[in-house]
C-alpha cells in the first residue's frame, strides 16, 4: 500500500507489522494521546502513517535521557528500516521498522 508521508513523498508499505520509535521527554501522555487521535493536523511522519495503520501496542521506557536513536539503531540490526521516516532531526537511518507479517 502506498501512503503519502508529508515531505518524504509516497512510500510503499508491505502488509504486516511495523515498530515506530519516538520520544517525548516532556509531555509523554499528551504526545501519545495526539498520535492516537484520529482528528489532528498532520505534522510528524507518523501522523500520515497512522491514518492507514492500527496501533496494536505501545511500549514505554521512562528515562530522563534521550534513548530514541539508541533504540532505533538496535532495531535496525534486526528489522528493515523505512529510510528517513521519523528521523529528520537526527542522523539515524529511520525510526520506523518493518517487523514482518507476524511477531
Amino acid at each position: 500500500m502506498a501512503i503519502e508521508i508529508g515531505a518524504l513523498g509516497r512510500i510503499n508499505f508491505k502488509k504486516g507489522f511495523y515498530a515506530y520509535v519516538g520520544s517525548a521527554l516532556n509531555g509523554l501522555e499528551q504526545r501519545l494521546r495526539r498520535h492516537l487521535s484520529k482528528e489532528k493536523k498532520k505534522f510528524w511522519h507518523i501522523d500520515y502513517f497512522l491514518e492507514k495503520a492500527e496501533v496494536m501496542a505501545i511500549f514505554i521506557i521512562e528515562s530522563d535521557r534521550k534513548l530514541e536513536c539508541k533504540i532505533a539503531k538496535e532495531l535496525g540490526k534486526h528489522f528493515s528500516v523505512i529510510k528517513n521516516f521519523g528521523s529528520s532531526d537526527c542522523s539515524c537511518e529511520g525510526h520506523l521498522f518493518y517487523v514482518g507479517k507476524s511477531f
